[in-house]
C-alpha cells in the first residue's frame, strides 16, 4: 500500500507521518525541510507529475493555506491551496481508484445557528478562508473519488503556528493579553485528529463494501466547546511555573480582525461515533496531555518542542506503540476466534480424556469401581 502524504511538515501532517506507517509504504512531500520529496503543492502542475511519478494508492492531504487574516489579501492563493489542489487530487483519484482523506474546516459556517452544526448544515462561510475550503470540500465531494473529509476546528500541537504556541510566548513576554471571549469552538490536538484518521482509514480499507460505505464528510472534534479567552485561561492554568500575564476578555469588535469569523462554531460528531466508531475525549483533557508534555521537557518554558526534542521522540515512541497495537488488535482477534475452537478441539478436550481415563484407572486399581466418579464432561 503506497501512501502520499502532502503537507508532511505541518502540524496535522507532521502527527500523520507515524500514525500512517503501520498502513503501508508513506512518502512524505513538502515545500521544505525534512521529506521523502521537496515540492510546491501550490504549482499545481508539479503536484500532477508527482502524483504521476508515485502513483499512491492513498492520498493523505495535509496542506493548506491556513491564515485566515492573511487569505484576506491573498485570495488566489489561498483558493489555489484550499480549492483548486483537492479538486485535481479528486480527479487523480477517480482515475486511478486511489483514496483521499483530506481535512475541512469548522469555519465554513457563519456562526449563526444556536446549536451544534450537523454535517447537513448549510455552509455559508464569512471570509476567503472559509470560502475556499468550502470549495474544496465541494470539489472532493463531485469527484466520484473515495474520500474520507474530516471537518475538524481550532487544531493546535506542537509544532508550526497555532493558538497554544502564541498564547505560551505571549504570556511569557508580556504583563497583560487581551483575548476574544465571544466566539466559541473546540480546541483540537492534532495528534488525536492523526490518530483517529488512521483507525477511520483501516476500517474502511478493510472491504471495497465499507470503503465506498464510509466515504464521505463527517464533522470531528472534542466533546465540549469554550471561547478563545477559556482556552487561553485553560493554558495559563496548567503551565508549569505559572505565566506572569494577566488575561482580559475582550469581544471580536474590540479586537479587530480582518477576516471575519464565526461566533459559534461547534460541531456535532454524532455521524462519525456512529458510522466511524470514532470519538474523541473533552477538548480539556487533551489539553492535559499537551501541557504536560510540555512542562516535562521544559520546566513550563513558553516554546515549542523541536522536532528532535526528548519528549517528542519519547511520544513518538509511544504513539507508534499505541498505533501498532490498535492495528494488531483486530487481526489478532479475528486470528484467536478462528484458532481457539482447533485448539479445544485438537489439544484441551483430548488430554481431559486421557486425564478422566487415568483417573478411573486410578479408581479401578484402588477401589474395583468408577460408579463414584463424575466426568466433568458428561452429563
Amino acid at each position: 500500500m503506497k501512501i502520499l502524504l502532502l503537507g508532511a511538515n505541518g502540524q496535522v501532517g507532521w502527527e500523520l507521518r507515524r500514525t500512517l506507517a503501520p498502513l503501508g509504504e508513506v512518502t512524505t512531500v513538502a515545500r521544505s525541510g525534512d521529506c521523502d520529496r521537496l515540492a510546491d503543492v501550490s504549482d499545481l502542475d508539479q503536484l500532477r507529475r508527482l502524483l504521476e511519478d508515485e502513483r499512491p494508492d492513498i492520498i493523505a492531504n495535509a496542506a493548506a493555506y491556513t491564515a485566515v487574516d492573511q487569505a484576506e489579501s491573498e485570495p488566489e492563493l489561498a483558493m489555489r491551496l484550499n480549492a483548486e489542489l483537492p479538486a485535481l487530487l479528486g480527479r487523480c483519484a477517480a482515475e486511478r481508484d486511489a483514496l483521499i482523506v483530506h481535512y475541512s474546516t469548522d469555519y465554513v459556517f457563519d456562526g449563526t445557528k444556536d446549536g451544534p452544526y450537523v454535517e447537513a448544515d448549510a455552509p455559508n462561510p464569512l471570509g476567503v478562508y472559509g470560502r475556499s475550503k468550502l470549495a474544496g470540500d465541494e470539489a472532493l465531494l463531485a469527484s466520484d473519488c473515495d474520500a474520507l473529509i474530516l471537518r475538524v476546528s481550532w487544531v493546535y500541537g506542537a509544532r508550526g503556528k497555532n493558538f497554544l504556541l502564541t498564547m505560551q510566548r505571549l504570556m511569557a513576554e508580556r504583563d497583560a493579553l487581551r483575548i476574544v471571549d465571544d466566539q466559541v469552538g473546540a480546541p483540537t490536538w492534532c495528534r488525536r485528529i492523526a490518530e483517529t484518521t488512521a483507525i477511520a482509514l483501516e476500517r474502511m480499507l478493510s472491504s471495497d463494501t465499507e470503503r465506498a460505505h464510509l466515504s464521505g464528510l463527517y464533522h470531528f472534534a472534542p466533546a465540549g466547546e469554550t471561547s478563545w479567552y477559556g482556552f487561553a485561561r485553560a493554558i495559563h492554568a496548567r503551565a508549569e511555573p505559572p505565566p506572569r500575564a494577566a488575561l482580559e476578555p475582550i469581544d471580536t469588535a474590540t479586537f479587530g480582525a480582518r477576516a471575519r469569523r464565526p461566533a459559534y462554531s461547534t460541531l456535532d460528531c454524532t455521524l462519525a461515533r456512529e458510522r466511524l466508531g470514532l470519538a474523541l475525549p473533552g477538548w480539556e483533557a487533551q489539553l492535559d496531555e499537551v501541557m504536560a508534555e510540555f512542562n516535562r521537557e521544559a520546566g513550563g518554558a513558553a516554546r515549542p518542542l523541536d522536532d528532535t526534542s526528548p519528549a517528542l521522540r519519547r511520544a513518538a515512541r509511544r504513539d507508534r506503540w499505541a498505533v501498532a497495537g490498535v492495528h494488531l488488535a483486530a487481526p489478532v482477534a479475528a486470528w484467536w476466534a478462528g484458532v481457539l475452537p482447533q485448539y479445544l478441539v485438537l489439544w484441551v478436550l483430548p488430554a481431559l480424556t486421557v486425564l478422566q481415563a487415568i483417573l478411573r484407572l486410578r479408581a479401578v486399581c484402588e477401589h474395583g469401581a468408577v460408579s463414584d466418579l463424575t466426568s466433568p464432561l458428561t452429563a
